[in-house]
């Protein structure tokens, strides 16, 4: 077999490594695996699940096994006329300046694009995207460096746009709608007055990869809702090392921006996929946007002292669904958990093992707790809770010191997963909506964008909340994201904030790099300008753990620029 027939089946497991894998099992079995390096160290190996112990957080390790991610949008009835214009794009768009983001590439990480659709062409009928990677496509090739999927590049795109079947010579289309939407926001094209949108950059290039779905056995192991969209975090990673190459290859700038987010995580930007987009975001001429989640009103989150007891609603019988709880410093947590009709597990720390199960009896759940006392990346305490067939009812987890003599206070925070992901309603009866920013968000470096509402000037309050749980400053930026004019109907989200401001970026991009004003930049530099020209209301004390540093206004950096 392959390694590109190992990374698709799902008979073969996923993880994230900074190693290749011994060639040697237990009992001198040769292991059936591949490895592929994406960057910076890190690659991904895929080895056959028959002949190794099942998925187990406290067994492989957290950071290893990927995460999951989803999509960060709604689509509510009513319409926005111009929120682009509360963000100073169009009169930057506009003389002198006059920057549409022509020369930088937008990279989008997502669903995939409808390419025949006007507003990803050039006035000639040619198109602006200049590749499409399609993960989920395996009959052609894929790009150089990477081992599945089919790559289109501009020159078949526009083969396939005079044809009179365009998707029978690329094949690739966006089923869902949502990276359609993402790029439209962005860097939709003025080509008619009749449009009743534009983007940010109409004239930038546009990148494109259209994820693959994850695997049926991470999604099993998450208990994600059948009819949820999911996505690998390895895919993520390979898809970000794909855009991000292109800087090079083209010498050109380029602004990646992900709709995506996941509730699984430390929630401090020391995930796999955080740390590798703060790598990126390092390196000059890129710039990543990344959505904060809209997990603001959701009651997914949990902020307590020990000993506390903490209780969960489940509204009525499904599948399943698992929760994280991680600790701090210096402190080690144990837990109880209470059923609806009052059955008691026993106390479960770090010495109980790598993982246990409860079944209750009457409830007719099982309950797997697993527990890793010391976190690779993190370096904290974690305690992943899996409920298999939930009883409808309150349930309660009772968290102590799993040291009876430890003195010191343990504060802590519990999520549940992000909505999208659960096929029934859970909330905790007492949640904390911030701290609700999803992953990859909380990453140090790439520029994290919130929602709100730009015609009533308000906060959108399903948008998630920083900060960090280490209280780094975040979200950055807030953005405005609903009822914004997009190409399939107007869209609401923080994906569509996040579209909105990297079309933002590049135009920055544009100015700094292309025009040569500032050619040595990258996200973090860039960051560092949009949050100086940033609008902020006095009322509001920033940073905000909603606003952030204001909200976003690219006419505002240039004008602070111009007064330096």
């Amino acid at each position: 077999m392959t390694c590109k027939e190992r990374i698709l089946s799902n008979e073969y497991a996923d993880f994230i490594t900074d190693y290749i894998n011994g060639t040697q099992i237990e009992g001198g079995e040769p292991l059936d695996f591949c490895y592929h390096a994406i960057d910076s160290g890190i690659g991904i190996s895929s080895v056959r699940r028959s002949q190794i112990p099942p998925m187990s957080i406290a067994y492989y390790g957290y950071s290893t096994i990927p995460c999951l991610y989803g999509l960060m949008q709604f689509n509510p009835m009513g319409f926005n006329p111009e929120p682009l214009a509360s963000t100073g794009s169009i009169r930057v768009q506009n003389p002198p300046l006059s920057l549409k983001g022509k020369g930088v590439i937008l990279g989008f990480v997502d669903t995939g694009i409808r390419y025949q659709m006007d507003v990803f062409r050039n006035q000639d009928g040619s198109s602006r995207i200049m590749s499409i990677w399609d993960q989920t496509i395996q009959t052609g090739e894929p790009p150089e460096g990477f081992l599945y999927g089919t790559e289109y590049t501009r020159a078949q795109i526009n083969e396939a746009l005079a044809a009179e079947d365009p998707l029978s010579v690329v094949p690739s289309t966006d089923t869902n709608g949502h990276g359609t939407q993402m790029a439209s926001v962005a860097a939709g094209s003025i080509l008619n007055d009749g449009l009743v949108f534009r983007g940010a950059a109409p004239e930038a290039d546009i990148a494109v990869v259209k994820l693959k779905g994850a695997k049926q056995y991470l999604r099993d192991y998450y208990l994600v809702a059948d009819e949820a969209e999911a996505y690998q975090e390895n895919d993520i990673m390979e898809a970000v090392s794909y855009l991000q190459r292109m800087a090079i290859a083209f010498s050109r700038p380029v602004v990646i921006v992900l709709g995506l987010g996941t509730n699984l995580g430390s929630h401090d930007g020391t995930s796999p996929l955080a740390s590798y987009l703060d790598y990126v975001a390092r390196r000059r001429s890129r710039a990543i946007v990344v959505c904060g989640g809209n997990e603001g009103a959701t009651a997914h989150h949990y902020a307590g002292v020990i000993p506390d007891s903490v209780e969960i609603r489940v509204a009525e019988r499904m599948k399943g669904f698992c929760m994280e709880l991680w600790g701090s410093l210096p402190n080690s947590y144990a837990v109880t958990i209470r059923s609806p009709g009052g059955e008691v597990s026993s106390e479960f720390d770090f010495r109980s093992g790598m993982d246990q199960q409860v079944s209750f009896i009457f409830e007719q759940t099982r309950v797997t707790v697993s527990i890793v006392l010391v976190d690779e990346k993190a370096g904290e305490e974690l305690i992943f809770l899996r409920f298999d067939n939930p009883t409808q009812g309150i349930w309660t987890v009772q968290v102590n010191p799993a040291d009876r003599r430890q003195l010191v206070t343990g504060t802590y925070h519990i999520w549940l997963p992000i909505e999208e992901f659960l096929e029934k309603s859970v909330t905790f009866l007492a949640p904390d909506p911030n701290v609700t920013l999803t992953e990859p968000a909380n990453a140090e470096h790439v520029i994290t964008i919130s929602a709100y509402n730009s015609d009533k000037d308000s906060w959108y309050p399903e948008s998630s909340r920083g900060y960090t749980r280490d209280m780094n400053i975040k979200p950055d930026l807030a953005a405005p994201g609903v009822r914004v004019p997009a190409a399939l109907g107007e869209a609401t989200g923080s994906s569509i904030a996040a579209a909105m401001a990297a079309g933002c970026v590049a135009q920055f991009m544009e100015w700094a790099v292309v025009d040569g004003n500032a050619p040595v930049l990258e996200s973090r530099t860039i960051r560092s300008y949009l949050i100086r020209g940033a609008d902020r209301d006095e009322s509001i004390s920033y940073p905000d753990r909603r606003w952030g540093f204001g909200t976003i206004n690219i006419n505002g950096t240039f004008e602070t620029l111009a007064r330096l």
